[in-house]
């Protein structure tokens, strides 16, 4: 009799009924998915939590008509004298255990992060095993947990909402940047300390939130804030800008308004930048910025002609560089090294380094930018290179 047949089956369902079953004994029903949570300081010295769940409602009632649209998100408020403990308290008010593997968004008041180091918050949310290295870390104006009670517009939770407005601002307008949990704890135990991450906010035209500029954390604590407009250009800086819009006031104009300002949509951008020494020590930082655009709209400019042209590009240099000027000074008056030249110099010159290291924020205060700043029209769009408001010559 042949054995191989009945011996190979018996192989197959042992293994398959080593596979089969779960792996533990949790239910879906014993967890709460978070999408976002938000961290601020009580009056009595605690940690004030306020966690954003999914909330799992069916979207058709039991006779299968549609329900009217309902809130996909609901939030728990605990506090405790650690995050953890606050975590903690979450079960007996929501019946189920917080599951973190799903959260978007991890919002800081701004008044927390003023007397707390940034690391010592965030230490269980870079320690559990749940959340991921991925999920996004915000600062917000004010209190944090009023920002998660809003109804979002198109995402079925505001923390997704808050996630997407991180990434797309980021990539269309480049007026804020996101750093991930995973890579907050890089900068923050980097060399200098420093690390940027969004700052979310409410728009003083019309009290609306945006997520635009960015809070600059020095030792783990909020050192301050840079605004949407010195945001795009702390991207060149750091060479991570990519696309976005340059506005550029017509000649002789005071502050841009409707039909004397002019815009450039830059399609690629690189900055190379090189750190060197003068014979005092001072540390010189050079960078070669080349910009290539299309005109986005013209008001006050022909570039009908490689004359007109070269001059618009030139303008739009000298305007750039005034710019990157502003910015370096606000970050050399806040003595916060954003753009990791000390980490530079430290992996290059580790000697020099350790010399330096313990002066470094007044250093960098003082330290010397050297901008050379390259324009490239590549193209009118679709219209010739005179205002749509002129006629031509």
């Amino acid at each position: 009799m042949n054995l191989k047949p009945l011996c190979k089956l018996a192989t197959i369902l042992a293994v398959a009924l080593g596979l089969s079953g779960c792996w533990d004994n949790k239910e879906m029903d014993e967890y709460g998915y978070v999408q976002g949570v938000a961290i601020d300081a009580t009056q009595d010295g605690k940690f004030a939590l306020e966690t954003l769940f999914y909330n799992p409602t069916n979207a058709q009632s039991t006779g299968g008509a549609a329900k009217p649209s309902e809130k996909r998100g609901l939030t728990i408020k605990t506090n405790g004298e650690s995050v953890f403990e606050a975590v903690r308290q979450i079960p007996m008010k929501l019946g189920r255990k917080a599951k973190w593997d799903h959260m978007r968004v991890i919002l800081l008041g701004d008044g927390l992060l003023k007397t707390h180091d940034a690391g010592e918050i965030l230490d269980f949310f870079s320690r559990d095993h749940e959340p991921r290295g991925t999920v996004l870390p915000m600062v917000a104006q004010s209190d944090a947990g009023r920002f998660l009670e809003i109804k979002p517009f198109i995402e079925e939770t505001i923390g997704q909402q808050y996630k997407r407005m991180e990434t797309e601002g980021a990539h269309y307008s480049a007026k804020t940047s996101g750093i991930p949990l995973f890579d907050l704890a890089i900068h923050l135990k980097s060399p200098v300390g420093v690390a940027i991450i969004p700052f979310l906010h409410q728009d003083e035209a019309d009290q609306k939130t945006i997520l635009s500029g960015l809070a600059i954390l020095k030792k783990g604590k909020l050192a301050g804030i840079l605004d949407s407009k010195e945001t795009a250009t702390f991207m060149m800086l750091d060479n991570r800008y990519r696309i976005g819009i340059l506005t550029i006031p017509c000649q002789g104009a005071g502050s841009p308004q409707i039909g004397t300002a002019e815009s450039l949509e830059v399609l690629s951008f690189s900055n190379k930048m090189k750190v060197s020494f003068d014979e005092d020590g001072r540390v010189i930082v050079g960078m070669r910025i080349k910009i290539r655009g299309t005109a986005g709209e013209l008001q006050c400019s022909k570039l009908d002609s490689p004359q007109e042209t070269k001059r618009f590009e030139e303008q739009v240099s000298g305007m750039v560089e005034e710019q990157l000027q502003h910015t370096v000074s606000i970050l050399q008056q806040y003595e916060s090294d954003a753009l990791g030249i000390g980490n530079k110099i430290a992996s290059r010159h580790p000697k020099k380094w350790r010399q330096i290291q313990s002066s470094w924020d007044k250093r960098f205060a003082e330290c010397r930018f050297r901008f050379e700043v390259e324009t490239e029209i590549v193209g009118t769009g679709m219209d010739i290179g005179t205002p749509f408001s002129q006629e031509e010559d």
